[in-house]
Order: structure tokens, then C-alpha cells, then sequence
């Protein structure tokens, strides 16, 4: 019988693996809003020419793919639970001639590489999601050479990410969502200030770094934004699954309505808010 740890990380396996295709489509609109919070992330890493990188729960492949253009020298080995969305990131390596770049499926919390394998270690949005973080820590820590840079972003609070905020509000006024249990995986389970850098220093990590990374998620339309978050974001997904096809209507409704009022010229402006949290072994 499986772990309950286990089974959150299989379900999300199924999950990211469902939701690959729509990852794909949105690539480079989503790549481009998180393009500064990946930029942070490699300058924390303080990368040479002959870095060894990890990137773990890379998705797509950021910022694993940046980096690679940094360590020509050294190789990059992104990690992510779903074989699918590194389907992704391995074609987008291939087809610009990356060939430092591989892929490996594999836990974050379980990695597969010996101790002090990597010169940097990186995550970007992926310890929200993680089943048991302090774990998780160990194991960046462990696979991290003596002086290495571990280096992770998160989202910051909920009041400070529109983006997000303005679609799963909506449908928690229609829709009775449960509350998941205190600690659970989800998008602002890191958000509390000093949360992860009490989880770095309980790591054993030093020379704790906190930044701020604003941004703005910027679309054509309202439409569109209806559309990235119902292709892209499972809780979105989830929460629409208990409606019904009125109240579906009502709810998207009333997401263009909001969304449309982000900006004079009708083009969505949605304010984002990550935190990068950076120490060394």
C-alpha cells in the first residue's frame, strides 16, 4: 500500500503529465512572464563556464535551458516528475542545438545522483508542490558540491498574485472547494514570510539570500486568459469539474468581466509576485 507521500506524488505525476499538452501550447507566453524570477535564479547560482547544474521540477525546461548557454563547459540536467513535460524541454534543447542539456525523471525528493554531484542547484516553482519540503531540502543539499549555490523561487502571498488569484477566487464564490489540510501541497504553500529560508538553514544551507521578483502576466485579451487557465492550471481545472454547465457559464463570465477591467486598452495586465530564496552548502 502506498505512502501517503507517495500517492501525492503520483497523482501529481498524473497531473502534470495530463496537463503537458496545454504547458506546450502556452510555452512561450508563460516563459516570457517568468523569464526575470529564472534570470534571478541563475545570477543567485553565480554559474562559471564549467558548472555542473541541476534544475529540478523543471517542467519545459527553465531555467535549465538558460543556464546551458552559461556553462558551455559544464552540462545541465533538469529533472521533473512528468516524462511529458520533459518531452518538451528535450525537443526545445534539440532544436536549438543545446548539447549540454539532459533529462531525467525522477522525485525531488529521492534524486538520483551521488553526493556533491552539482556546482548549482536550482527550482523554480516547484517546492510549493513538493510533498515533504524539508526533505526535499536534504536532497539539493546532499547532491550540492561544498560551496554550491541552492537556489529555489516561490510564489509570494496570494494578495500579491492576481493572476492567479482572480480565477480561483471567482470559482471558490460559486463552487465549494474543500480546504486542504494545513501544509498541503499548493500554489502559496511557501509564501509565508521566512518559510523557506527556515527550511534552507534547517538544511544546513548558509548565506541565506531573499529577493522580491515582481512581474505581470500580459495578454491579448480576457479570452485568453480564460483560456491559458483552463489549459494550464489544474486547481482551475478542478474546481470548474464541480460545476455545472450555468454555473460554469457565470463563472467565466464573471473572469472576463474582471480581467477586462486590468487595463484601459483591454489587454490583461495580471500582477505577479514570486520570491527567490538562494544559500550555499
Amino acid at each position: 500500500m502506498p505512502s501517503e507521500l507517495e500517492q501525492i506524488r503520483d497523482q501529481q505525476r498524473q497531473t502534470w503529465d495530463k496537463f503537458s499538452a496545454g504547458w506546450k501550447k502556452w510555452d512561450e507566453q508563460v516563459l516570457n512572464w517568468l523569464a526575470p524570477v529564472g534570470q534571478e535564479l541563475i545570477r543567485s547560482a553565480a554559474l562559471r563556464d564549467t558548472s555542473n547544474v541541476l534544475d529540478v521540477a523543471a517542467g519545459t525546461g527553465e531555467p535549465g535551458l538558460s543556464a546551458a548557454a552559461l556553462v558551455p563547459k559544464g552540462t545541465v540536467t533538469v529533472t521533473d516528475l512528468s516524462d511529458r513535460m520533459l518531452e518538451v524541454a528535450a525537443d526545445k534543447a534539440a532544436r536549438r542545438g543545446i548539447g549540454n542539456f539532459r533529462t531525467k525523471q525522477c522525485d525531488a525528493g529521492a534524486l538520483p545522483f551521488p553526493d556533491n554531484s552539482f556546482d548549482a542547484v536550482l527550482c523554480r516553482f516547484g517546492f510549493m508542490f513538493f510533498p515533504d519540503v524539508d526533505t526535499c531540502v536534504k536532497e539539493f543539499v546532499r547532491v550540492a558540491r561544498p560551496g554550491a549555490r541552492v537556489c529555489t523561487a516561490v510564489w509570494d502571498v496570494p494578495d500579491r498574485n492576481p493572476w492567479a488569484t482572480t480565477i480561483m477566487e471567482t470559482i471558490s464564490k460559486y463552487v465549494d472547494m474543500p480546504t486542504p489540510p494545513p501544509g498541503s501541497p499548493g500554489l502559496f504553500r511557501c509564501a509565508a514570510p521566512g518559510y523557506m529560508e527556515t527550511a534552507f538553514r534547517k538544511g544546513g544551507l548558509k548565506d541565506i539570500a531573499v529577493k522580491n521578483v515582481v512581474g505581470e502576466l500580459n495578454l491579448k485579451s480576457a479570452e485568453e486568459y480564460w483560456s491559458l487557465m483552463t489549459e494550464v492550471a489544474a486547481p482551475v481545472v478542478a474546481g470548474l469539474t464541480k460545476s455545472d454547465e450555468q454555473t460554469r457559464q457565470k463563472i467565466e463570465a464573471t473572469v472576463l468581466d474582471l480581467v477586462r477591467k486590468t487595463s484601459l486598452d483591454g489587454k490583461p495586465r495580471l500582477p505577479s509576485s514570486a520570491i527567490t530564496i538562494s544559500g550555499t552548502k
